[in-house]
């Protein structure tokens, strides 16, 4: 008989290993044994199975579940094909899926359908208690903890967030069968990537409403969770589970001083990143230039390309637009995206709205919100902090007056007004200053994903 299959601190440890396993493990001077990561369990296990041998396994140390689902609920289509493919694939891959359809009721089914153990990893701590909340409801008799927050449960259904789940990886890796991971598109951080390598967990599924990194790391989740078993977008969804939206994009120009400025200023920075063989556009050429700024002339550089971002996102001419975009939306919740902190205290000082940024407090910001859904406040400033992990059913609105190229920023803010309600037309407005780097980011990410032809502000003034 080979010796005991064991886990030491997320690694598979063998003393002796059979021919059969010898590719899986990698031999280790220092303890005298044969070592895998935690991830390849289900891989080993698979072999042991069709070679029939014979290995004690004293690693894992998860089981089945009694769990009771309360829920008559019939699924929407998109989401039993997601969940079809997911057991077809042997319920280890990811499900892209717009914010708003239904990602945490697919959980709910793959766990009804998979009871084990469970660890659900989630970045944020809004999101952990919203997943608590709906995990309580769809299992009243299930025995539910927390990690993170200041909470340290032990029980077989654990909701983490990443960074307490990452901390305490080493511990968390024999107790979990399954393993699922919401916005599961940062997982592949340095920080973040040990909980699925130290895991022994068999079953995984991801969730996210888009996958893309700006490093390219979201290919380390076909290793990571499984592949990508089931996409799908808002625009395949509006209408049916998520509300029907339309998209306006509104073209602004600076002031003729104000281009003038901006254009002294790119020149500034085109010339030393010219001189320094500095390409923007890429993580590598960003990463070369906050280097060069170490210099005299990279600090002058770099100064001069904030400055000049800040003018494109902070144009009068934004601001005049927002007041007649408020001004056609009186009665409807609308949300206010901009990129930086400065703008959003500008917003808010200037047009009497309430603003959560990442200072704001966490029992205000609950309070914020709270307004916002009731309907005592109508309108909400924020940046990137509500770009994911809240839940806005009321918000029908959203206006994006800066942001970045990525496609997941410009579809996490699509989502938050994607929840479905009666009679509910979503719209979304994005407005980019003309004749800027600001126009060029919008068409590359257009490039990159591309849903309905979006309205121009002459379709949308025009008479109905």
């Amino acid at each position: 008989m080979a010796s005991p299959l064991r886990l030491d601190r997320g690694t598979l440890v063998m003393k002796e290993v059979p021919e059969a396993l010898s590719a899986l493990f990698t031999w280790d001077d220092r303890s005298q044994s044969y070592r895998a990561p935690g991830q390849r369990y289900r891989e080993i296990m698979e072999l042991v199975r069709e070679k029939g041998l014979v290995v004690r396994d004293e690693a894992a140390a998860f089981g089945k579940l009694a769990l009771g689902f309360s829920r008559e609920i019939e699924p929407y289509r998109h989401q039993q094909l997601a969940l079809n493919a997911w057991k077809r694939s042997g319920r280890q891959g990811v499900a892209e899926i717009p914010t708003g359809g239904g990602k945490t009721l697919l959980a709910q089914l793959a766990m009804r359908d998979t009871p084990r153990s469970t660890l659900i990893c989630v970045p944020t701590l809004d999101l952990m208690h919203q997943w608590y909340s709906g995990l309580v409801a769809a299992f009243p008799d299930a025995n539910i903890g927390l990690l993170g927050g200041g909470s340290k449960d032990d029980t077989p259904i654990l909701i983490a967030t990443y960074d307490s789940a990452a901390i305490y990886s080493e511990d968390l890796a024999g107790k979990f069968a399954l393993l699922i991971c919401d916005e599961v598109h940062h997982l592949p951080s340095d920080f973040n990537r040990v909980i699925a390598e130290m895991s022994l967990a068999p079953y995984r599924l991801g969730l996210s409403a888009t996958l893309k990194r700006s490093d390219g790391r979201e290919r380390d989740l076909d290793t990571l969770i499984g592949p990508v078993v089931f996409s799908c977008g808002p625009e395949e969804l509006a209408g049916t589970t998520l509300a029907d939206y339309r998209e306006v994009i509104i073209k602004v120009r600076l002031s003729p001083h104000e281009q003038q400025h901006y254009n002294e200023l790119i020149k500034e920075r085109n010339d030393f990143l010219r001189l320094n063989n500095i390409r923007l556009g890429s993580l590598e050429g960003w990463k070369q230039f906050v280097m060069a700024s170490g210099s005299l002339g990279g600090r002058a550089a770099m100064l001069a390309h904030r400055e000049a971002r800040s003018l494109a996102y902070g144009t009068e001419g934004k601001l005049r637009v927002l007041e007649e975009i408020l001004a056609n939306h009186p009665e409807e919740r609308t949300l206010i995206f901009t990129d930086d902190n400065a703008t959003v205290y500008r917003i808010s000082r200037e047009f009497l709205i309430p603003s959560i940024t990442h200072q704001t407090p966490v029992k205000e910001r609950h309070a914020v919100l709270e307004k916002f859904r009731s309907g005592a406040y109508r309108y909400l400033v924020t940046s990137r902090v509500l770009n994911e992990g809240i839940d806005v059913p009321e918000a029908s609105v959203a206006v994006v007056l800066s942001g970045t190229a990525t496609e997941r920023e410009y579809i996490q803010r699509l989502g938050r007004i994607l929840r479905q309600a009666k009679g509910k037309q979503a719209v979304l407005y994005e407005v980019i200053t003309e004749g800027t780097t600001e126009e060029r980011v919008s068409q590359q990410r257009r490039g990159q994903w591309q849903p309905r032809e979006p309205e121009t502000w002459e379709d949308l003034n025009a008479p109905h």
